[in-house]
């Protein structure tokens, strides 16, 4: 068993050709013929030969790394912004260093730290919920580092980011809760440092305005954990507390929704036929539970695929931060099932 790296000289030998003709073929310089670029490239297989990163970095001025800072891996939502994340990535020749914050201001900073010691060339970056003061950024942005912000994005000068139309998707499942005969609609909204959850809510209130229904105060509940526990426990309250009592509840994720749903029907209330529930984000489980659960689609892959585009379109130079469009922002779907429909 070969335990060294292979290297040019090792190709060259196989093929009694020289080094220098080996890392033109490898690099697919037009002086080298194709039969011999086949020929050192099939030998570099063979010989399971892989390029010296540190060598390329020191060449190039770039480590051909990236960091991720995520608040959860096993949230649905970014586990799919990871996979876009990485598909771009590992095709443009980029290694990915990722890390999660668990909502944690302290560890979303060591987490910078951690990076910025493997000399990564930029970071893609959904902060956590306690992060209210962005100094740490604007500090790494005006140190040179490219950074490209998605999902929870900060109001910080030279900031790009990536993002979806939470407002649209808010309105449109607080619309069609309202075309189905739902007026006492509840919003179990997110944080309200975050722009996402601001948006979401803008256009929940915005659809209740278009349809003539004024808005409630008391039904506009903060669930700041966006838990199933969390969301189940203030659903309870609410149907208790609140008289004529709500009939409808839009969740700021799927999570949430799922725990609305659970304390509906431990009240005794019919999900859809008392009471409608739509989420936000259409997490995998949304299809298959019982009843399943209108959401709001946010296309994750994508998300994290553009970011990645643009942050090594940065890094490379192809692309002036300046001069290009701050926000990129993706279309949302909502996805009707039985959750919200009343027949």
């Amino acid at each position: 068993m070969r335990l060294e790296q292979a290297t040019i000289k090792d190709i060259a030998r196989e093929l009694q050709v020289s080094s220098s003709t080996v890392s033109r073929a490898l690099k697919d310089y037009p002086g080298i013929s194709d039969e011999t670029k086949r020929k050192v490239k099939e030998m570099a297989e063979k010989l399971n030969y892989r390029p010296n990163a540190i060598a390329l970095s020191l060449r190039k001025s770039r480590s051909f790394t990236i960091g991720v800072i995520i608040p959860e891996v096993v949230h649905f939502f970014f586990s799919t912004v990871i996979s876009g994340i990485e598909e771009v990535a590992f095709s443009r020749g980029y290694n990915v260093i990722l890390t999660q914050t668990n909502e944690k201001l302290a560890r979303e900073k060591s987490s910078i730290d951690t990076m910025l010691s493997n000399q990564i060339d930029g970071f893609l970056v959904s902060y956590s919920k306690e992060t209210t003061d962005f100094q740490h950024f604007s500090k790494l942005l005006n140190q040179g580092y490219p950074i490209v912000f998605f999902d929870r994005v900060p109001e910080i000068s030279g900031a790009i980011h990536v993002i979806v139309n939470d407002y649209a998707g808010a309105y449109a499942a607080t619309k069609h809760l309202i075309q189905q005969g739902f007026s006492r609609i509840v919003h179990l909204a997110g944080p309200s440092n975050l722009k996402i959850s601001q948006e979401r809510t803008r256009g929940y209130k915005d659809a209740l305005r278009e349809f003539g229904i004024p808005f409630l105060p008391e039904l506009l509940v903060e669930c700041t954990q966006g838990s199933d526990e969390e969301a189940h426990k203030i659903t309870a309250q609410l149907l208790k507390s609140i008289s004529p009592r709500p009939d409808a509840f839009f969740a700021n994720n799927d999570m949430a929704a799922m725990g609305a749903i659970q304390a509906c029907k431990s009240a005794g209330f019919a999900v859809p036929e008392d009471i409608g529930v739509v989420g936000f984000s259409n997490w995998q489980f949304c299809s298959i539970v019982d009843p399943s659960l209108s959401s709001v689609a946010q296309n994750g892959f994508r998300i994290g695929s553009t970011a990645t585009e643009i942050l090594l379109d940065w890094i490379e130079k192809k692309i002036n931060p300046d001069t290009i469009e701050p926000s990129v922002v993706l279309e949302t779907e909502l996805l009707v099932r039985k959750s919200s429909v009343r027949t």
